[in-house]
């Protein structure tokens, strides 16, 4: 029985007990990277589109270890560039296939970015993986739990609201216990997968039955 989303942000909280400085500091150092990148005129976009994933990998890494109860040092945000390749290629590919399915409707894109949330989580996990796998298997993962996710991002839509009036302030804060929500929210679907999502994630498909984790 997979843990409700209330359970998911108490543990989060927990994990975070002690380490809120840390999180608020790689928080910062993440934020400033992206955005120093973006805000470089005409070729920002360029620089954003060739880092963002190394930097994703690295941001994911360090909340997945704090969530497991460990101590991440703020070098563990670099370590996706040590993987540069893949991560790249992971979001390149990943930014593909949400815009694809945005160009059919805004729901279809929606959806798409639900079913690839857990790309990074996987690619941290595994370094063997490619992007296209590390995206097959998040669509598998989350073919049950889109909705589950779904609600867990209404719940901090309050906290998000907060952020807002507090000229984003509040969200040195707010991005750490999300993130860190999102972390046992992977370790709890990964633990949790049903038997069809089973048979597709270890096994592949089988000749007639429905596809859930193509790309």
């Amino acid at each position: 029985m997979q843990t409700t989303n209330r359970d998911l942000m108490l543990q989060a909280r927990e994990s975070l007990r002690g380490k809120w400085g840390l999180s608020v500091w790689a928080t910062i150092i993440y934020l400033i990277l992206t955005g120093l990148i973006s805000a470089i005129p005409r070729v920002g976009w360029i620089g954003g589109l060739i880092i963002d994933g190394p930097l994703l990998l690295g941001f994911t890494l360090f909340f997945l270890t704090l969530s497991r109860s460990g101590d991440p040092p703020l070098s563990l945000l670099f370590e996706g560039f040590q993987r540069f390749a893949q991560a790249l290629t992971t979001y390149l590919w990943m930014l593909l296939f949400i815009a694809l399915w945005s160009l059919l409707f805004i729901i279809p894109g929606i959806v798409a970015a639900f079913s690839y949330a857990l790309t990074f989580f996987l690619l941290a996990d595994d370094p063997n993986l490619s992007g296209r796998e590390a995206l097959r298997k998040s669509k598998a993962l989350m073919y049950s739990n889109r909705g589950k996710l779904f609600c867990l991002f209404w719940r901090f839509f309050g906290w998000l609201l907060l952020g807002v009036i507090s000229f984003g302030i509040a969200f040195l804060w707010i991005i750490p216990y999300l993130q860190t929500t999102l972390s046992k929210f992977y370790d709890d679907v990964k633990g949790g997968v049903s038997p069809i999502e089973e048979s597709f994630f270890v096994e592949g498909p089988r000749p007639g039955e429905p596809l859930p984790g193509n790309v």
